[in-house]
């Protein structure tokens, strides 16, 4: 469970940071403006106009990252302690796996 979780941290933690990233580059390439752009042309309701930045802003888009993170921390936590157990189940029914190891 220990190492399933710490696992699973470092997951969320990449998945995090890795979001932020490719924010970032994706903000850099200018690609919200151009969309933002392309979408400005074809709407006709210029009095409330569409803005992508409110949807798909830097703190926004990480707090959602955060909430995938928080919820995979549990989720693979969860699943790795199943399967610890039922490996450790499994192997005391067929008696596991003897291995020996010489120092020659």
């Amino acid at each position: 469970m220990k190492m399933s979780l710490l696992l699973s941290t470092a997951a969320a933690i990449g998945l995090i940071i890795g979001t932020m990233l490719l924010w970032s580059i994706l903000n850099g390439m200018g690609v919200f403006g151009d969309i933002d752009g392309l979408v400005k042309s074809l709407q006709n309701n210029t009095a409330d106009p569409f803005s992508i930045m409110d949807y798909v802003g830097l703190p926004r888009v990480t707090s959602l990252a955060m909430v995938v993170g928080v919820f995979n921390v549990v989720i693979l936590t969860a699943i790795g302690t199943l399967g610890a157990y039922l490996y450790n189940i499994c192997a005391a029914l067929v008696g596991g796996v003897q291995l020996t190891l010489t120092d020659d």
